[in-house]
């Protein structure tokens, strides 16, 4: 049976209620403050696991990431691979509006301090087959992809935040390469006027092997591969707080696959999840249970 490794980053979320995002030179009140697990790795591994399937986490953490550790595993997602360090655990401060935007800050801490014996130890426990999901908050993701892919695992990755490091990784070797709109231009080349046809053109002309998700927001999401394409609508809800909505998407694309859904029926299923996860505030605890999707 295969085996879903997340391989990615765990943040303390300290979330601000505010008015509207901070502007420049301006100093706001906050009408609430919270402080939640979080981390695209921890939000995506949440997810999968949400679903009824078997995760595991691997990543690392403080000596001030029990709440992450407890917060994992009360989903059910096996930590064991999780790594504490002698560094602060990774940290968001997250900004959220009254109309459900958010404006967020990373401190990186434990996710950039991975070293290459810890990628061998935890690779080693999965094989040719299994699934691992990256993201770009964590370091040695050259050697992740590198070694995973020739293991035979299908890789999944995800570059958000994007900057320009992921140009240096190996991105012919990931299998499904999942982005937003402003990600999509970024790795093809194209501004932010480029129509999202241009964008998933020029993605497939520069990776014609990668499966590519591009999510686009209230104007929905493409699936595309070789000369393959399809689109999903959004769905129309009432936005209290966008975290974690594309990991949501993401774990529950990857989810539904494997649970023998088609593509198509994978990505309605991941719109739905992420269309609940945006009526809740929150990170991991906003992401809906497998129930709630799978009617």
């Amino acid at each position: 049976m295969k085996k879903i490794l997340v391989f990615g980053s765990l943040n303390i979320d300290i979330v601000y209620s505010l008015d509207h995002i901070v502007r420049p030179g301006e100093t706001i009140l906050s009408s609430a403050i919270e402080k939640n697990a979080g981390g695209k790795g921890l939000n995506q591994a949440c997810a999968i696991s949400k679903t009824g399937l078997d995760v595991y986490m691997a990543g690392c953490v403080g000596e001030d990431g029990n709440m992450l550790l407890d917060t994992l595993s009360s989903f059910g997602v096996d930590v064991s691979n999780v790594h504490r360090v002698d560094i602060p655990t990774g940290n968001a401060i997250i900004e959220r509006s009254k109309d459900g935007e958010n404006s967020i800050i990373l401190f990186a801490g434990a996710n950039r301090v991975i070293e290459k014996k810890m990628i061998d130890e935890v690779l080693s426990s999965f094989s040719s087959g299994d699934i691992i999901v990256l993201q770009n908050e964590i370091n040695g993701l050259s050697e992740i992809i590198n070694e995973a892919s020739a293991k035979g695992m299908y890789v999944v990755f995800n570059p958000a935040p994007f900057d320009e490091s992921v140009f240096s990784l190996p991105l012919d070797k990931v299998n499904l390469l999942v982005v937003n709109e402003i990600e999509g231009a970024g790795i093809a080349g194209k501004d932010e006027n480029a129509s999202y046809t241009e964008i998933l053109d020029a993605l497939k002309e520069k990776y014609p092997e990668n499966e590519v998700i591009m999510t686009c927001g209230k104007n929905g999401s493409y699936w595309q591969k070789g000369e393959d394409r399809l689109y999903n609508e959004a769905m129309r809800v009432n936005t209290v707080d966008t975290t974690a909505a594309g990991d949501t998407f993401i774990g529950y694309f990857i989810a539904s696959r494997e649970l023998g859904y088609t593509v198509k029926e994978s990505m309605s299923y991941a719109t739905i999840a992420s269309s609940i996860t945006v009526t809740r505030k929150g990170a991991a605890g906003s992401v809906p249970e497998g129930k709630e999707v799978f009617k």
